[in-house]
């Protein structure tokens, strides 16, 4: 029992109910914020189409366990975090490398018809431990639910309980599979379809990987980097914030 529970037997229908729209206020955040076109979205899209699904849910599987370890680390941690402002800056450039690596394999595919696949996302490494590594190195999520914790803590959805922390994680994790499934279906959907032309949808993908390098430049260059937007949750955007607290905002249940 979590310290300052109140002695005696908890009331289930008011601790159930809080634990269930946790879990679905975490699953919906993260299947949101899912589906905007990004850098680990676009991987297993592309996977999907060059390997099939099995390799791309692996690499879902490996993306959503670094990114549930970031959450916890948000929930358990937070001056802990807010004091890696070095190694956050290091991964941000690691990860502008790598998908400008990313885009140029997708840009030499579409003008080698021999070559077909990204060599990247198509190398030897078990997609599971590429999805792992790729959503580690990958800094942007950390801010991203930095920015969300503090708001759930601020609105009285989230307390500081070992409890509604599982249950929120749990609920992030399956939001993420099933964003990562919208992708895998459609990348697969598109596979199905284009066969004759895969060096279009090659030269789309690398493509949006240049678009979300550049984009990451100009945040860095517009001190909008990492540790900023982490020492400074108030500023982040959440979108679909309105809809997903619609809710809480009604009437949110109060525990004692």
């Amino acid at each position: 029992m979590h310290p300052c529970a109140p002695v005696g037997v908890p009331n289930q229908t008011q601790f159930m109910p809080r634990l269930l729209r946790i879990f679905f206020t975490g699953l919906m955040i993260s299947f949101l914020g899912s589906l905007p076109l990004g850098t680990l979205n676009v991987a297993i899209m592309q996977i999907a189409i060059s390997d099939g699904l099995r390799p791309a849910l692996y690499f879902g599987l490996g993306s959503l366990t670094a990114e549930v370890v970031y959450v916890r680390l948000s929930l358990i941690a937070m001056d802990w975090v807010r004091k890696q402002k070095v190694l956050f800056r290091a991964l941000e450039w690691v990860t502008l490398v790598i998908v400008l690596a990313l885009a140029i394999s997708s840009f030499y595919a579409a003008t080698h018809p021999d070559v077909k696949k990204n060599v990247i996302l198509s190398s030897t490494l078990h997609r599971f431990w590429l999805g792992l590594f790729m959503s580690a190195l990958n800094p942007v999520q950390i801010p991203f639910w930095f920015g969300w914790s503090t708001v759930l803590f601020s609105k009285g959805i989230l307390q500081p309980q070992r409890s509604q922390y599982n249950i929120y994680i749990a609920g992030i994790g399956i939001g993420t599979l099933l964003g990562n499934v919208v992708f895998m279906f459609g990348g697969k959907l598109v596979a199905d379809n284009i066969t004759s032309n895969q060096n279009i949808l090659n030269w789309v993908i690398g493509s949006i990987f240049l678009l979300t390098a550049i984009i990451q430049v100009i945040k860095i260059a517009r001190k909008k980097d990492v540790d900023h937007r982490i020492e400074h949750p108030e500023e982040e955007e959440h979108p679909f914030e309105s809809i997903i607290l619609q809710e809480e905002e009604k009437g949110p249940e109060k525990t004692d």
